[in-house]
């Protein structure tokens, strides 16, 4: 590996031979192999080491110890560090009176969030912007952000908004949407979170369950090559008064016919560049997010003022954000990352740097070179497309120091690939969450080992425990469900449209010493050396032959099949009755002369299975399918893809059957113009609606 490293560019399959070469006959006690270890002097540079010099830690383990049981005392000195601006100080940092379920933070304080965004000189850049289709950069200054985020506030109040009314922002991450956010926070509204890749009855039900006064959109603009009409979307939907960026910022107003009391968004800014934030009690609402919903109604899930400062923490400690940095983040504000990435972007004073458009393709690789992206966070299903797509590499993101990867579970081939990009000279920060926690509860850091798809510690200010079934502690080498220990920063206390005991709370065993847990839902395996790999989510867990198996463990051997793109793994229960059967759905790799014949593909994937996790998983049917459906968000639907087998095949259907192929090739055949995070559908969904479709929106 060292030769790999020192030497000229390699093609990555001779590292991926070397890789797996060198750790053929590593013992299984010595935890799963490193390819990034930090200097001492790189660990003393960072954010984490400094802190860690300051507490008198002698290391990591050290330092989570004391943020997990101070809490109080972390969370204040996290406070200072960030310089979190507060119109009142807080009579003490938590009220000890409650239960951990509902803790009082910084009780007595007075804050707007959106004060500590703007604490850096004026003149430092906030966002650098691209746009797909162009090589030119646009840079906008924290003084320039921030007056459009005051006007913004102005427009909101000369047009009869109230603190406390929802505004749904339904857009794409760009200048606009930053300081759109910004003002609403500022102007003491609330900021009501929409995917833009969401239809007109997903953007109708999210304005119901957020109560928005009103929306703030675009007319459309590009993703992919092609059109995105939002403004259409919002009149379908009948959503609340528009205020409506055009497609070409700079035509004139009139031009094209809005509904009746919908603004152009010339029209709504107001000339006044001030407005001074009226601090706010630190719980009081400023954002309300959404779960997935792919299943059921979306859970409405709010941010207060504090929330923000848990995003803000995560970036400077895990992603070990500075001033200066350039961050990057494919995301949408619809989704927590988008709102994280302003937070923990700006309060740390670094700038943003936003891609209109696919991050796909030749431009997207060139954006990110030529904005100086310092840290890049990735979506593991992107860093894939990127791959196959070969549009990025080695040398060509030199600028990076650090990656970060969210959203599903990382490939370790296509992780070490992004690694080896920089030469293995910056680590991926695996970093696993949720919007009801409002950042991580389980990361990496830049001061510990780092081996692809792996995880090495629970967040700082927080902890978890890993139980199996009768509600133990699992040693190394089991796997188990991870509960949270509150209290923590960032951690939800209501939903707006359902029970948050109920979800969170009610039923959970107790943790070490009889301490209350919090329900999250994820499977985790404890791996020697101190680390952890996720198994996906509890409710994805199958019978197979008597033996309890993650779907994503089953995908993880079967993706290492060279004809394999993707993979995912369902139970069904043939006649909805009696054992468990795997289904196994898979997406071919592009560019092969020809289709691998079903039943040898099929055999491959079996002796897989059986020499790599158990004999005893066998599997009762093989689907080839174009793409995988994943919701706007990228998470896989293996929900989806059971409803519509059970629905569509016969109650008996033996494994020997001829498959049904519906496509020629995955997205990544594609890739060159189709995002990863939003890839084809696949046919069997374009050309119909299936009971199984109906139920999933």
């Amino acid at each position: 590996m060292d030769r790999i490293r020192s030497g000229p560019p390699r093609p990555f399959a001779e590292h991926w031979a070397a890789w797996e070469k060198t750790f053929a006959n590593r013992r299984r006690g010595d935890g799963p192999p490193i390819a990034w270890r930090p200097t001492a002097e790189e660990i003393a540079a960072s954010n984490l080491g400094r802190l860690m010099a300051l507490r008198r830690c002698r290391d990591y383990a050290a330092l989570h110890r004391w943020s997990a049981t101070k809490r109080p005392d972390f969370w204040a000195t996290v406070i200072d560090r960030l310089g979190i601006v507060l119109g009142r100080r807080p009579d003490d940092i938590l009220d000890r009176s409650g239960d951990v379920e509902n803790p009082r933070w910084l009780p007595g304080a007075r804050l707007s969030i959106v004060d500590s965004c703007f604490r850096a000189e004026a003149r430092l850049p906030a966002v650098i912007s691209g746009a797909e289709g162009s090589a030119a950069l646009r840079v906008t200054t924290r003084g320039a952000l921030e007056t459009l985020v005051n006007r913004v506030a102005n427009g909101l109040r000369a047009r009869q908004f109230a603190p406390g009314d929802g505004i749904a922002l339904y857009m794409p991450m760009t200048v606009e949407c930053v300081a759109a956010y910004l003002g609403v926070v500022r102007s003491g509204c609330r900021v009501v979170s929409i995917a833009d890749s969401f239809p007109a009855a997903e953007l109708a039900r999210r304005c119901r369950l957020g109560d928005a006064a009103g929306v703030i959109t675009v007319e459309s603009y590009t993703r992919a090559g092609r059109p995105v009409d939002l403004y259409s979307k919002v009149r379908e939907a009948e959503a609340p008064r528009a205020i409506v960026i055009p497609t070409d910022r700079d035509r004139p107003a009139g031009e094209a016919r809005l509904r009746d009391g919908d603004l152009w968004w010339g029209e709504f800014l107001p000339a006044d560049t001030f407005f001074r934030s009226e601090p706010d009690d630190p719980h009081a609402v400023t954002n309300i997010l959404f779960s997935s919903g792919t299943t059921a109604e979306p859970k409405a899930i709010p941010w207060t003022h504090l929330t923000p400062i848990k995003c803000a923490m995560d970036g400077h400690f895990h992603q070990d954000i500075r001033p200066g940095d350039v961050v990057a983040w494919p995301t949408n504000i619809g989704w927590m990352m988008g709102p994280w990435l302003i937070y923990a972007s700006l309060i740390n004073g670094a700038a943003m740097a936003l891609y209109e458009g696919a991050p796909a393709g030749r431009g997207f690789a060139r954006f990110v070179r030529d904005s100086g992206v310092s840290m890049l966070g990735v979506v593991p299903s992107m860093v894939r497309a990127w791959r196959a797509a070969g549009d990025v590499g080695p040398g060509e993101w030199e600028r990076i120091r650090v990656f970060s990867s969210t959203g599903e579970p990382s490939s370790r081939e296509d992780a070490l690939w992004l690694m080896g990009l920089t030469g293995y000279r910056a680590p991926i920060i695996e970093y696993l969450g949720g919007t009801e926690i409002g950042g991580g509860h389980i990361t990496g850091s830049v001061a510990q080992p780092a081996s692809p798809a792996t995880f090495t510690t629970p967040a700082l200010g927080i902890d978890f425990t890993i139980l199996d079934a009768d509600g133990k502690p699992v040693g190394e080498g089991e796997a188990g469900d991870l509960y949270l220990i509150p209290p923590s920063i960032g951690l939800s206390q209501r939903l707006l449209n359902d029970d948050h005991r109920r979800v969170y709370y009610e039923g959970c065993p107790r943790g070490p010493g009889g301490a209350p847990l919090r329900r999250h839902g994820d499977r985790f395996i404890r791996l020697p050396g101190g680390f952890f790999r996720a198994l996906g989510r509890s409710d994805d867990t199958m019978n197979l032959g008597g033996i309890k198996v993650s779907a994503l463990e089953l995908e993880q051997v079967m993706d290492r099949h060279p004809a394999i793109y993707e993979s995912a793994a369902v139970a069904v229960q043939p006649g909805g009755e009696g054992a468990e059967r795997l289904v196994a759905f898979v997406a071919l790799k592009p560019g092969r002369a020809a289709r691998p014949d079903r039943r040898t593909l099929m055999a491959g994937l079996q002796k897989q299975l059986s020499s790599r996790l158990n004999p005893l998983f066998k599997i009762h049917d093989l689907v080839v399918v174009e793409a995988l459906p994943r919701t706007a968000s990228n998470k896989l639907m293996r929900r989806e893809l059971r409803a519509r087998y059970q629905c569509e095949a016969p109650p008996t259907r033996p494994s020997g059957r001829a498959p049904a192929h519906r496509g020629k090739r995955p997205p990544a055949s594609r890739g060159r113009r189709r995002p990863a995070s939003r890839p084809r559908r696949p046919a069997a969904r374009r050309n119909r609606r299936t009971p199984a479709r109906r139920r999933s929106r």
